[in-house]
């Protein structure tokens, strides 16, 4: 269990250097991918299989922080709203996965069908839906399809090469140098309402 968002921040303070470097790396994502969108007149407006309804997995101290930096800036009420949205889906997500049943829950922070913290969402949430290759660790390359409402909108273009290695590269790399330099060797696999319950307990 990681320690709560405040106590991290009074170990290690200078974790918004670290953030800062993130948003280079995210902005260079987000740069990639809207190359490849643009080639393939991609537009995600939505869709019956909804990636937010997705169970993500994030694996960054990097992306449990800025998660939680963005959700500093909102309102209390906001606030509160989503608190109690991400203990419902933690709740609804334990009790299903008890029974062995798959489950399907709306991210906490969709309202009216869009992000409400799009500038801090996580880097799987940047780059899904586009055909993409990853390469790990001296392996093959793998290519993997776009998501169904690609597949539904793009059925004659050839594919735009839109490698992840060099981001996955980075954001370990990064990683790596915040734990060392804040002393924490936790692994992380939480989904983002995870993130939000157990960044906030007291």
């Amino acid at each position: 269990m990681l320690l709560p968002f405040k106590k991290l921040k009074d170990k290690y303070n200078k974790y918004s250097l670290f953030l800062d470097r993130l948003k280079v790396i995210y902005e260079a994502m987000d740069q990639k991918y809207k190359e490849a969108a643009d080639y393939y007149g991609f537009h995600c407006q939505g869709c019956h299989d909804n990636c937010c309804l997705t169970r993500f997995y994030h694996y960054t101290l990097l992306e449990y922080f800025y998660i939680l930096e963005g959700y500093g800036t909102l309102e209390y009420d906001r606030r509160v709203e989503i608190k109690n949205r991400a203990l419902e889906v933690c709740r609804k997500t334990d009790e299903a996965d008890k029974k062995g049943m798959a489950v399907r829950l709306m991210c906490p922070l969709n309202f009216n069908g869009l992000c409400i913290l799009y500038d801090y969402r996580p880097m799987i949430c940047r780059l899904h839906g586009i055909p993409h290759e990853l390469q790990r660790g001296g392996q093959n390359i793998i290519h993997s399809p776009g998501c169904d409402a690609f597949a539904e909108q793009n059925r004659e273009k050839s594919y735009f090469k839109f490698n992840r290695t060099p981001f996955y590269i980075k954001m370990a790399e990064l990683e790596n140098e915040l734990k060392r330099a804040a002393g924490i060797n936790q692994k992380i696999k939480m989904t983002v309402a995870q993130m939000l319950i157990e960044g906030l307990r007291d």
